[in-house]
């Protein structure tokens, strides 16, 4: 196998869904998975969402809740 079809064939971040109400985030896949990342505080959340911020393009980024 090439490293292009390894590549390919990966599981990747299609879309993350920000509910700050919840302070939880949902992480969608390319194949169709859903993650849930359920915050325990608002220290937390912000902290998460620092990260996500940080790695999650714009476009792939859904605040919901509001």
């Amino acid at each position: 196998m090439s490293h292009i079809s390894a590549w390919m064939d990966e599981e990747y971040l299609i879309k993350c869904v920000v509910d700050p109400t919840k302070k939880t985030f949902y992480l969608h896949s390319n194949e169709g998975e859903v993650r849930e990342v359920v915050c325990d505080n608002t220290e937390q959340f912000m902290n998460v969402l620092h990260v996500v911020r940080d790695t999650c393009p714009e476009d792939r980024l859904i605040y919901t809740g509001v």
